[in-house]
This record gives C-alpha cells, sequence and structure tokens, in this order.
C-alpha cells in the first residue's frame, strides 16, 4: 500500500450524523426500500466452524445498500429539483439512477473509464444518462460537480453527504430488531458510508468493524494519521471499494463511536466470495464479500460464544464469474 504524505483540512467541520438523523430517514423511507433479511448460519474458518448472521443487504432494490441513502437525499431534497447528478464507479451511480426514476427524476452519472461495464449498464437500465469523464473517481466526481452547477442540478455524493448516510443507517436499526445481543457488526468499509451509517444508528452500544482490503485501507490510514490522507491503492478490489480516501463523516463518526479498521487481503476477499457461492449460492460482488472474508480468513476471530454481524453489501457482478 503507497500513501501519499500529506493529509488535508483534517479537523474541517463536516455535516454530523447522529442516530436521531437516521431514526427520521426511516420515517421518510417508509414503503420506499426492503426491510432485508438476516439468515443465521455458521461458516468455515481456519478454527472450524463459527456461527454468524448475515444481513443479506444485497438484496436490496437495485442490489446495493446506496439505494437507502440515495433514496433518502432525494425525498429529504424535496421537489426543489427535477435532475440530479453523481460522479461514481458503480453501486452509488446505480443507487441514484434508480432513486431519481422511482421519483420522476432525471438523472446522470459521471463515471471513469475504469468503471466497469455491468454497472454501467444496470445505470442505463433505470433511465441514467452515463458520461465517461477522465480515469479516476476524483476526476470523475470534480466534473460531476462543475456539471451540476452547469445544469442547476442536485449534486449527490455516494458516501459523504448527511442524508445518504442517515438512509444507510437505517441498516442498524433494522439489525437491532432482528438480532438478539447486541454482537459487533463487520461491513466493508468502501467510502465509508456504510459503516458510517450503521456506527451512528447503534453508536457505542455495538461494536462496528470496518473491513478493507490490505491494498486499499484508507479508513486505517486516516485512523493513523489523524485525518484524510489520500491512498494510491492496489489489487483487484480497488475498483470494486472505490474511493482513495475515507468520507469525512464517516471518520468523524468512526472516532465518535469507535469504528476499528480490520485489513484482508484480496486472496481473502475472492475467497469468500467463492465460498458464498459454493455453499449458500449466493452471488455478491467482491465489496459483497469482504466482511465475510475477515471471518472466513481467520482475520477476525469471534469471542467464545459471540455470533458477529456479517454484513452482505452488494450483488452487481457479472454473472459469467461464476
Amino acid at each position: 500500500m503507497s500513501e501519499r504524505a500529506t493529509v488535508v483540512s483534517p479537523h474541517r467541520p463536516v455535516g454530523r450524523v447522529e442516530r436521531s438523523d437516521v431514526r427520521s430517514a426511516r420515517k421518510r423511507l417508509a414503503g420506499h426500500i426492503r426491510k432485508t433479511p438476516v439468515f443465521h448460519t455458521s461458516v468455515a474458518t481456519p478454527a472450524g466452524p463459527v456461527p454468524v448472521t448475515m444481513k443479506l443487504e444485497h438484496l436490496q432494490h437495485g442490489g446495493t445498500f446506496k439505494v437507502r441513502g440515495s433514496l433518502n437525499a432525494l425525498l429529504e431534497s424535496g421537489g426543489g429539483t427535477d435532475h440530479v447528478v453523481i460522479a461514481s464507479a458503480g453501486n452509488a451511480g446505480i443507487a441514484a439512477a434508480l432513486a431519481a426514476a422511482r421519483l420522476g427524476k432525471a438523472c446522470t452519472v459521471v463515471v471513469p473509464e475504469t468503471a466497469p461495464h455491468t454497472k454501467v449498464a444496470a445505470m442505463w437500465s433505470h433511465g441514467a444518462e452515463v458520461l465517461w469523464y477522465g480515469t479516476t473517481y476524483a476526476e470523475a466526481l470534480q466534473h460531476a460537480t462543475e456539471l451540476a452547477a452547469e445544469r442547476g442540478a442536485l449534486l449527490l455524493h455516494g458516501y459523504d453527504l448527511p442524508a445518504v448516510v442517515a438512509g444507510v443507517g437505517v441498516v442498524g436499526l433494522e439489525l437491532e430488531e432482528q438480532v438478539r445481543g447486541r454482537p459487533p457488526v463487520l461491513a466493508a468499509v468502501g467510502g465509508g458510508g456504510l459503516v458510517a451509517g450503521i456506527a451512528a444508528a447503534l453508536g457505542r452500544r455495538q461494536q462496528v468493524i470496518g473491513v478493507e482490503p490490505e491494498g486499499a485501507a484508507i479508513l486505517r490510514a486516516a485512523l493513523d494519521a489523524d485525518g484524510p490522507v489520500d491512498i494510491l491503492g492496489s489489487g483487484i478490489t480497488v475498483d470494486t471499494l472505490g474511493p482513495t480516501r475515507i468520507g469525512d463523516i464517516a471518520l468523524d463518526v468512526a472516532r465518535r463511536h469507535g469504528v476499528r479498521s480490520l485489513l484482508v487481503t484480496d486472496d481473502a476477499i475472492g475467497a469468500a466470495r467463492e465460498y458464498l457461492w459454493r455453499e449458500f449460492r449466493i452471488l455478491v460482488e467482491l465489496a459483497g464479500a469482504a466482511a465475510l472474508a475477515a471471518v472466513h480468513s481467520g482475520a477476525y476471530v469471534p469471542a467464545p460464544d459471540e455470533r458477529p454481524v456479517i454484513v452482505l453489501c452488494g450483488a452487481n457482478t457479472d454473472v459469467a464469474v461464476f
């Protein structure tokens, strides 16, 4: 893993997301999203079978948890705009396109040239205009920002907008109702929206653990540096898990609620994904299997009598891989 040494604005104010924001989002989203089920089972680990609870969020509309955030942001914004713009290499664009279509709004997604065709096709299927710009997410984001200003459109962000994080956090409120006790919750980091939302909902009542690939550990780097830093990621999971720096909101939530970063290898993520298909016929993308990889590989060893929650967060992949 390579890092740039410069830390940018480590303590600048951010839109703080609290449990009350997540509760408001749950009311707003009622009737718009699926309350995804949980699955109590056991999975193989180097030390033998371990009981877990899988949160099947890959069954969410659009195959991604991000739909919760996009819908909440658009519903919160009201009817002031009929056009939204977002930069995304994948699932955030799918989520925004789906949310906009359901609410009768136009959507433009700016994608880097490296965006997977499977995900671009999903954006098209929901009626989005897709524009290619640059080779990185950061370049696409800059262009999307300029485009939104030119068109007078609402600029969405895939993971660093309060309404988006609050909407995603409804996953945490659902888990409180679905799972007994207060077991730790493991979820992929990506840009940080998922772990931030869940942690904002649960606070310090439950441990939230962000799982990151070793080659793209942006939360770990930010916690170590006490501020967001840019990571020159590497490995097979970079395009899937996205950004090169953690979101400001995610870092704020992580600091306040003690969110941990746990690293896994690319091989472990790939093996967990294959295991899900082989043993349970569950098909997810690489990011969707990252949290399971922590347990399956032995990187996370549950305490005695502990049944950790594993969030399977995305299913937008090419079925031909299997």
